[in-house]
């Protein structure tokens, strides 16, 4: 039987596949567990949630459970994901649970889990978790259920933590938020207002039903031509739960990830606040961003694709900035996850700070073309045992050298294999990668 948990929490089509009962047990097994861990004191979670329709069901059957298990419950509403890790530790819970489903579409939702001090969960305490599903317990009664109060400066507790983290003042910059009519629709404009920038706000009426609706960081078209319109310095795009961020600068053009990072890692070395020197990203990374770093000192530690990874390489080394090319940053001196809002944040600062506009601060980094073939296969383990497909990789990576990179990858949810190349000309890359997916289609 599958696991429950993927790499980000409990994913699936809301009422059907996460229902309310399989909310309302993972949640009390939750409680269970970490009372077995700490029976110092009756455990205490804060409970938030984006604000997808399905949302209001899941969040009544989660904190049904919770506090069906003995534990203390804080509603703290829609706010971000990130909003809800602070509050954790702020908070000084046991437990926090993020009642979203990110980017993903509006019918779907997902609860993902946190530890005191807003940290994820270990794989063992969720294999835990996951086993006291099955598991019948009994139930605390009369004053040992638990007890359930709103925290009413939730926002503000969470806003204010973003502005002591952002060393400049954001005066004189305008910037177009889209908030993916998601859980940032209140706090981003509020907090970029409050840290003193000119804000339009796009797509920041959540419905319950709009939410990521050709919008957010998925499908910034509209943001990008919105930044042009009102004469804007840049523009932010954010996820469903605001974790992540991308950006448009005054021309409308595409800031990603990588080139938030680079932007980012250039004025943390700068402020000797880089440790070590050194970013970490994932492998799908663009080569770019390893060129571009290396010319100016900073190495960079690759990771397997996903926050977690990045998360677990940062807190078990120290470094001070790592994420992804999706606009995942994860910056621990402030934050315990990927927080859009505070990656924003901190890019504006740095604008206000050196007088220069984005593009020309992104402009550190040239990204190369970058192609995505992905290859239906039979038996993904026979594509990376196979001498055929390593000696076809290693004859394109002789003939690319260090303006050029390939990278095989076995989906880890469907019988796939993803070829990426990247060169230094859009065609050499597609040509390269059509190669390669050749080669690994003939395998399987």
């Amino acid at each position: 039987m599958a696991r429950l948990f993927g790499t980000d929490g409990v994913r699936g089509l809301a009422n059907a596949e996460l229902t309310p009962e399989l909310a309302l047990s993972l949640a009390a097994s939750a409680a269970r567990v970490l009372a077995a861990h700490d029976r110092s004191h009756r455990p205490v979670a804060v409970v938030g949630r984006d604000p997808r329709a399905s949302g209001e069901m899941l969040e009544a059957a989660v904190v049904a459970g919770l506090a069906s298990a003995g534990a203390d419950v804080l509603r703290v509403g829609v706010l971000p994901t990130p909003a809800v890790a602070y509050l954790v530790g702020a908070l000084n819970a046991d437990l926090g649970v993020m009642i979203s489903a990110s980017h993903n579409p509006m019918p779907d939702n997902g609860i993902k889990l946190f530890a005191a001090g807003g940290h994820k969960l270990p794989d063992d305490i969720e294999d835990e978790i996951e086993a006291g599903l099955a598991a019948k317990s009994a139930r605390p009664t009369g004053s040992a259920v638990g007890r359930v109060s709103d925290v009413p400066d939730a926002l503000d507790r969470y806003a204010d933590h973003l502005l002591a983290a952002t060393p400049h003042t954001l005066a004189g910059l305008k910037v177009v938020v889209d908030c993916a009519n998601g859980a940032s629709s209140v706090a981003a404009p509020e907090v970029y207002h409050r840290a003193g920038a000119e804000v339009v706000a796009l797509h920041a009426e959540p419905d319950g039903i709009n939410i990521n609706e050709h919008c957010g960081s998925n499908h910034p078209e509209r943001l990008r031509a919105a930044v042009v319109e009102h004469g804007a310095d840049l523009g932010i795009a954010h996820d469903g739960d605001a974790d992540r961020c991308v950006a448009v600068d005054a021309s409308g053009e595409l800031i990603d990830g990588d080139q938030i990072m680079a932007v980012l890692a250039l004025a943390m070395a700068e402020d000797g606040e880089l440790i070590k020197d050194t970013l970490v990203a994932t492998v799908m990374s663009n080569l770019g961003l390893h060129l571009a770093m290396r010319a100016h000192g900073i190495q960079i530690v690759t990771t397997a694709v996903g926050d977690r990874y990045v998360l677990e390489e940062l807190r078990a080394s120290g470094f001070a900035l790592g994420g992804e090319q999706s606009g995942h940053v994860v910056l621990p001196a402030h934050a315990t996850t990927g927080d859009g809002l505070l990656t924003a944040l901190r890019l504006m600062s740095r604008m206000a700070q050196t007088g220069k506009p984005l593009g020309e601060l992104a402009a550190v980094m040239n990204r190369l073309p970058q192609v995505l073939v992905n290859v239906p296969v039979a038996d993904k383990a026979a594509v990376a045992g196979s001498s055929e497909v390593r000696d076809a990789v290693g004859a394109v990576e002789a003939e690319l050298g260090e303006e050029g990179r390939v990278l095989l990858r076995p989906s880890g949810t469907e019988q796939l294999v993803r070829v990426m190349v990247e060169a230094t000309a859009q065609s050499t890359a597609q040509a390269a990668a059509d190669r390669l997916a050749g080669v690994v289609a003939g395998v399987s």
